[in-house]
């Protein structure tokens, strides 16, 4: 018999399973951040908010240790082409269950933008040319900047438009797209930051360097089963529609990895759902709980059908592009928002009424963010419509 799994329920191991119950035990981050395969990194600032929210006493420079010293997390381009900050020991996995698909993808359109506009007529071998080139002056001078790079080497010289006759086109450099392929495919890696922690500003350095070799990298179809195993884990149980979506891969690989993981089928209020055979038991109950996110948390981009966590609040903390702003969440669920005034302190932007505890709750939190802020500015890089309502 097909177990039936509430919505009530899935709230419950979200709140665990995301760190964000009440009685979360305090975790170092490369735990936090491989129990969810990742934290979301497109805006710089977003894995510094995440890991406030799941950590208590983080710092930023807690997580600049564990990116730039101790090395046990990196920032790599993977699932749906986004950027995360990923455990470093999950890159054997990761790297063929995912990045090596965004890496053909890339380096295809690289090849074709440079032809069409004239830069070479092999594409192909001007991108190897241009990336052969990008590897040999940082083995031989170590870290550098895309501008740095790009002041070095004439083989990073070109430019395209990405949409002409638009006001959006125009002529755009192709030497970040060369970086790009080499990030994605694992020839070299963002390390030192020369901007402050809500900026991007990359020294691009070996990958074997930087983390001291190579990881022995799975065979893809196997990896992408670990990596939907531990989706399942950390998210599930979810919907075919959820893995492919967040995976960035075919329904047929997804439907592989269901197989090899011995997926078990659930009952997602009325819809088909799956998760692991070990893993469906009963959640017990999470107590109250409450949490303020930032835009393109882990959490809230989690998963495709987001209907059970968001409600009727999919169009205020959604961009048309699906992008997530800044949540404010109770007991499981997408509340409101939050954004900061102009003297820096964090007010909520409750779309409904949780109640007088949880509004208490929720007006203490941003009480310890504005502290922990002290006094930075964090602008969401893609705003929600609720966002940008002053």
């Amino acid at each position: 018999m097909v177990r039936t799994v509430s919505v009530a329920e899935r709230r419950s191991r979200l709140a665990r399973r995301h760190f964000l119950s009440a009685d979360a035990c305090a975790a170092p981050i490369a735990d936090i951040t491989g129990a969810l395969i990742g934290l979301h990194a497109t805006d710089p600032a977003s894995p510094y908010l995440s890991l406030w929210a799941r950590s208590p006493q983080f710092a930023i420079a807690d997580l600049d240790r564990e990116l730039y010293e101790r090395r046990s997390v990196v920032k790599h381009l993977a699932m749906r082409r986004t950027l995360w900050v990923v455990r470093a020991t999950d890159l054997a996995m990761i790297q063929p269950g995912a990045s090596d698909r965004v890496a053909d993808n890339e380096r295809r359109r690289v090849i074709a933008d440079a032809e069409k506009a004239g830069v070479a007529s092999d594409g192909a071998r001007w991108l190897d040319g241009a990336a052969t080139a990008v590897l040999r002056y940082l083995e031989k001078h170590g870290a550098a900047s895309a501008a740095e790079l790009r002041k070095a080497l004439p083989e990073l010289a070109g430019s395209y438009d990405p949409a002409p006759g638009k006001r959006w086109g125009g002529e755009t450099p192709l030497a970040p797209r060369i970086l790009t392929v080499l990030s994605v495919r694992g020839d070299i890696v963002r390390g030192p930051n020369d901007g402050a922690w809500t900026m991007s500003r990359p020294r691009w350095t070996p990958a074997a360097h930087w983390l001291g070799g190579s990881p022995e990298i799975l065979p893809a179809e196997k990896a992408r089963a670990e990596v939907v195993r531990a989706w399942l884990r950390a998210f599930g149980p979810g919907t075919v529609t959820d893995i492919k979506w967040w995976l960035g891969g075919t329904l047929t690989a997804v439907r592989q990895a269901l197989r090899d993981v011995d997926a078990v089928e659930v009952n997602l209020d009325g819809s088909p759902g799956f998760a692991l055979p070990d893993d469906v038991e009963p959640e017990p109950a999470a107590g109250p709980w409450g949490a303020l996110l930032p835009g393109l948390d882990v959490t809230t981009m989690g998963w495709s059908e987001r209907g059970w966590y968001l409600g009727k609040h999919r169009k205020q903390v959604f961009d048309t592009n699906g992008n997530a702003g800044p949540t404010a969440w109770w007991n499981g669920r997408v509340v409101g928002g939050w954004r900061q005034d102009t003297d820096g302190r964090v007010e909520l932007q409750l779309l409904e009424d949780p109640g007088r505890d949880a509004r208490r709750a929720l007006s203490r939190r941003a009480d310890r963010l504005t502290a922990w802020l002290d006094g930075v500015r964090v602008s969401p890089r893609f705003p929600s419509p609720l966002s940008k309502v002053r």
